[in-house]
């Protein structure tokens, strides 16, 4: 299984397009689908973006266009481009990666907006 470490969340502006980038570690990385998810107080944790071993993504209906995902296999690292935040977006971030039935998780990162 791959060990996931998120980074790029904190405190941004309203408006602000922070980058959240997931470091893998290990030999695998490529083989994996990655995808991010976000957990708000009070609510479930819900899928935001995915992508697939061959780059292919996808996205929560009500993101599409605002946030974008990639993967750079070379750096076992795949990122989040959240643009425009909107009151809604904050939340912990978390990164996932799946491949032959395993699933491993990162400890998040908190995306917070600053009123």
């Amino acid at each position: 299984q791959v060990q996931l470490v998120e980074s790029g969340g904190g405190l941004v502006q309203p408006g602000e397009s922070p980058r959240l980038s997931c470091a893998a570690s290990g030999r695998t990385f490529s083989r994996y689908r990655m995808g991010w998810y976000r957990q708000a107080p009070g609510k479930q944790r819900e899928l935001v973006a995915a992508v697939s071993s061959g780059g292919i993504t996808n996205y929560a209906d009500s993101l599409k266009g605002r946030f974008t995902t990639s993967r750079d296999n070379p750096k076992n690292t795949v990122y989040l481009q959240m643009n425009s935040l909107k009151p809604e977006d904050p939340a912990v971030y978390y990164c996932s990666g799946s491949y032959s039935g395993n699933n491993s998780w990162g400890q998040g990162t908190q995306v917070t907006v600053s009123s």
